[in-house]
């Protein structure tokens, strides 16, 4: 299953973002592999600040039990600072609808 969405970075933090994610902890990484993500893919339209975001995953409710985690809770506090989000901290997520896609 493809997953698409978007979310929001506030102004200037674009590099911010970029290094945190090079330097992706190993337990994150791990904690995507474990939930079924794979082939995640973060893209940023700079105009506009928006992030769009692409991952294959196996399942549905597999992935989002991935949110609870304890170090994907520490990822979105570590996160907070430099992009929009709910009051829990978890990034503010809009899902794409997925309109066309070739192998």
């Amino acid at each position: 299953m493809i997953k698409g969405f978007k979310m929001k970075l506030y102004e200037g933090q674009a590099e911010e973002y970029e290094r945190r994610h090079n330097l992706l902890w190993p337990e994150m990484k791990d904690m995507i592999h474990e939930h079924g993500g794979k082939n995640y893919t973060i893209f940023l339209d700079r105009e506009t600040m928006t992030l769009f975001g692409y991952i294959e995953i196996e399942d549905e409710e597999l992935w989002a039990k991935g949110a609870d985690t304890a170090i994907n809770r520490k990822w979105w506090d570590y996160m907070a600072d430099i992009m929009e989000t709910n009051p829990d901290n978890s990034p503010v997520s809009i899902d794409l609808q997925n309109v066309f896609h070739l192998d």
